[in-house]
């Protein structure tokens, strides 16, 4: 195989993966808390032989973009955003912590307190927080959880439970398949809660996403795509051509 179609097909490969990157990004331009991430690859000259020649595309490890969203004021008693840095903790499918920005609450029949997207909110001692019935349950700033019991009188204000808000520092979490954030260390101590975060009742944090720039990016990587497929087709032409005058050698 000729190696500049080698070339072309890398690059095309890699083109493939930013794409569907960003289109992922698109899709979620409304998920709340949501946080993009980065899909890079850079030229390298191939190594052989004598000097370098030609280039290929290496894909290096894509990260995400941890800035916050916006803040869009909702008015529901369950919707609460971190205000500045920190994270919620929250149980993975896998049964491990793991943090999210995404405070669209609810309580589930079984009276388990979780986001929109199904994830169990922990409390302060690591384990899912449920909620007995209660006529009215109230999130505060520091994430305390108050309810008032059903049949009690509406100034029976009960403390229950707080909600693990950590801040480990966004230089030390990555994101995962799953879409929520980990600590980069395995086997790493769950961080603390950290009695310095704060949320905003009533409120949401949007996608981090802007859909302007994603927009002109899919145009930009379907440019680059379609270049990369006509270097293959130019180089397929090529080779077409040189056997037939082999042939007539």
């Amino acid at each position: 195989m000729d190696r500049s179609l080698y070339i072309a097909m890398n690059g095309a490969k890699q083109t493939l993966l930013a794409q569907t990157a960003n289109a992922n990004n698109l899709a979620n331009t409304q998920t709340t808390g949501f946080k993009s991430d980065f899909e890079q690859f850079r030229a390298m000259p191939a190594f052989g032989p004598g000097y370098p020649s030609r280039v290929y595309s290496m894909a290096e490890r894509p990260g995400s973009d941890l800035s916050s969203g916006g803040i869009q004021t909702t008015g529901r008693d369950m919707d609460v955003a971190i205000n500045g840095d920190g994270w919620f903790a929250v149980r993975a499918k896998d049964g491990s912590e793991a943090y999210t920005r995404a405070g669209d609450l609810r309580i589930t029949p079984q009276g388990l307190l979780e986001n929109g997207a199904g994830q169990q909110l922990l409390g302060e001692n690591g384990q899912p927080i449920a909620i007995p019935p209660a006529q009215k349950v109230e999130i505060g700033r520091d994430g305390t959880i108050s309810m008032i019991p059903q049949g009690a009188n509406a100034t029976n204000l009960v403390l229950l439970e707080r909600i693990k808000l950590v801040n480990p520092g966004n230089q030390n979490l990555e994101k995962r398949d799953d879409g929520l954030m980990r600590l980069k260390q395995p086997g790493a101590a769950p961080p603390p809660a950290d009695a310095n975060v704060n949320l905003i009742q009533g409120s949401l944090e949007g996608s981090n996403v802007n859909a302007m720039s994603a927009m002109v990016e899919m145009i930009e990587l379907s440019r680059n795509f379609e270049l990369q497929s006509k270097v293959m087709k130019t180089v397929d032409d090529n080779a077409g051509v040189s056997a037939k005058l082999m042939k007539m050698a």
